[in-house]
């Protein structure tokens, strides 16, 4: 099976632009997020800015310059020289450098909480891009399998598509949106308290710039083999995924043929595969951080030692108090740096789980509705199958129908019989459109059903299955299954019909009571006498049995068989017959063989011919 290559053919910047559409339109949030980022580096930038009339305080080296109060104007200057005529005010005016001292001391607490309510604030707004980008995303996923034909279940694992519905997403949540949030906001960090450090020594920042290519070169590459690998390990953990859900589904069968060792080791082989690839990644993208704090030390250090003799030399510029706010600015740059480096290694895991996810929205819808589809509300006349073929996507060459030739008319009970693999439960899904043929055309009342809209056409139909399909939900709405507003008494009558309201009545609420996951509270036949009900309540002109009872004991078919019966009352019935003998009072029966129909006709008529019918009705007999 394919199940592993769901990627698209969009890599990179493309990928991430089409992810960020889904948070559109960005002007909701980018706006709103820039002013509350800036409104905390800024007031940031001036709370560590206060340590150098803090430290010249303490240290008693306060040369007062600004004793006037400045005329206003809108420029960083204006502030500065605002904040130095009160600061020196205090000092030279009132001779109180305590009282200085708690002046700066207030400034710093102020700036502080501002910086930090901006900060605060600017999360707030991610957080709603984050949200409405995974509600986004989870619900075109969402309707796009369930929109999906029954070929594509074919050619891909299940649980493939529940580790892309969940590791994936959650890749993006974790990986994807934490980068965008970083590069958002830590360039930001970066650039102003760049613009500090200039401001404070040009030379000594020129000096420390040097040194970055060679980390973003080493962070570039191991970014290439992160995204390299990514593929790989989420195509793996979709391997646990499918093979923990086949085994929890048939845990009964994986016991009986003591097998519970075999599916152990199975798991076991694909788990450690999956564990040493995780490792790998893990372990590049952790040594993105390391990289980055080694080389931030270093150039510490490397500023400690350069720095130091600018000031030891008697620089009147780079003075002891604003050499040491120039490293405190500078180490504030380090944090921004290691989180872009960081992210950018995170980013190409989730751009990795961001193409997978694309892959599967970008799959083909093979049934698609015509746009000018036509409206049916009703069934008059007939079916045809008209020389209809058909194959599966991944066995073209092996049509499972061959040119069949078939009619059905209104009010007539039309049984499929033959062996396994015939070409019966086929010719059944073709009919409502889980899948298209490949030649011939099936009509309703002389109409394509191509041409129909597609609600309309199912609307005309109701399905029992051999295997009951039941939702984790109360007997009611499983009953009444899609619909809103729904008339209880309408469900009780559906359910009598169906020979379900004894034993629902007896259950714990009633109607009320909720059944577990796939119905698993109930007996087979309590199951199967549900899934009548839902298609009673739905009441289809056209009704298509398949194989609804073979699953049961004896005393089960005998309900259900009796429910089927009064279910077929004044419909047309397509019945896809397992036990020859539920329908000897058939209209037609269809024998197929190998994607033919080679025998038709009434019971009797094909009891009278020495054919497959015939042979299949005395095996059964015999047993």
């Amino acid at each position: 099976m394919p199940v592993l290559k769901i990627k698209t053919k969009e890599t990179g910047m493309k990928t991430l632009k089409r992810l960020l559409k889904y948070a559109s339109p960005l002007h909701h949030y980018l706006p709103e997020y820039i002013i509350y980022t800036i409104i905390g580096i800024v007031f940031g930038l001036v709370n560590f800015s206060m340590l150098i009339p803090l430290l010249d305080v303490l240290f008693d080296k306060v040369k007062p310059d600004v004793l006037t109060r400045p005329e206003f104007t809108f420029s960083v200057q204006y502030f500065i020289n605002l904040f130095k005529y009160h600061f020196n005010s205090y000092i030279v005016l009132h001779n109180d450098k305590f009282g200085a001292l708690v002046f700066v001391g207030a400034f710093i607490a102020i700036c502080t909480t501002v910086a930090n309510v901006g900060r605060y604030m600017s999360a707030r707004v991610i957080v709603r891009l984050r949200m409405v980008l995974l509600e986004k995303v989870r619900n075109d996923m969402y309707n796009k399998v369930t929109e999906q034909s029954l070929s594509f279940y074919h050619n891909r694992k299940k649980g493939e598509i529940l580790t892309i519905f969940s590791s994936d997403v959650q890749e993006i949540e974790s990986n994807v949106v934490n980068a965008i949030q970083v590069f958002l906001r830590d360039p930001f960090i970066i650039v102003a308290y760049f613009a500090a450090l200039f401001y404070l020594s040009a030379k000594l920042t020129f000096f420390t710039i040097l040194f970055f290519p060679v980390s973003g070169f080493l962070l570039s590459y191991i970014s290439k083999k992160l995204k390299q690998k990514g593929f790989f390990s989420m195509a793996l953990f979709g391997e646990t995924i499918a093979i923990s859900e086949e085994s929890i589904s048939g845990v009964r069968v994986i016991q009986s043929f003591s097998a519970v060792k075999f599916m152990q080791r199975k798991f076991a082989a694909v788990n450690g595969h999956f564990i040493k690839v995780s490792k790998s990644i893990y372990n590049q993208r952790e040594m993105a951080s390391p990289i980055s704090e080694i080389f931030g030390v270093i150039i510490v250090v490397i500023l400690v030692i350069f720095g130091g003799s600018i000031v030891l030399a008697g620089d009147t510029v780079l003075t002891s108090a604003a050499f040491i706010t120039y490293l405190v600015f500078y180490s504030q740059i380090l944090q921004p740096a290691k989180n872009i480096s960081t992210a950018i290694t995170s980013l190409q895991k989730g751009l990795v789980s961001s193409e997978r996810i694309f892959g599967l929205l970008d799959a083909e819808v093979n049934i698609q509705e015509k746009p000018d589809a036509v409206a049916v509300k009703g069934f008059e006349k007939d079916i045809n199958y008209n020389n209809v073929t058909f194959a599966f996507e991944k066995d073209p060459y092996k049509p499972v129908l061959k040119n069949v030739q078939l009619q059905v008319k209104k009010g007539e009970m039309i049984a499929l019989v033959g062996r396994s693999g015939a070409g019966k439960s086929t010719m059944a899904d073709i009919l409502p459109r889980f899948y298209d043929v490949d030649k011939g055309a099936v009509t309703i009342d002389g109409t394509d059903v191509k041409d129909i809209k597609l609600d309309d056409l199912r609307d005309l139909m109701g399905i029992v299955s051999q295997e009951a399909i039941l939702f984790n939900d109360t007997v009611l709405n499983n009953i009444a299954f899609g619909q809103t507003n729904v008339d209880r008494e309408a469900v009780i009558q559906a359910a009598k019909i169906a020979n379900a309201h004894e034993f629902i009545e007896g259950l714990e609420k009633g109607y009320d009571t909720s059944i577990g996951d796939r119905g698993m509270k109930l007996s087979g036949g309590q199951r199967q006498r549900l899934t009548i009900a839902r298609a009673v309540f739905k009441n289809p002109p056209i009704m298509i049995l398949d194989e609804a009872t073979s699953a049961l004991d004896t005393e089960s078919e005998k309900l259900v068989q009796e429910s089927l019966d009064k279910l077929m009352q004044n419909r047309t019935t397509i019945v896809i017959a397992h036990r020859l003998s539920t329908i000897q009072h058939a209209n037609k029966i269809v024998v197929m063989e190998k994607g033919e129909i080679v025998e038709t006709g009434t019971h009797d008529e094909l009891m009278a011919v020495e054919g497959i019918y015939r042979k299949l009705v005395e095996m059964q007999e015999f047993k």
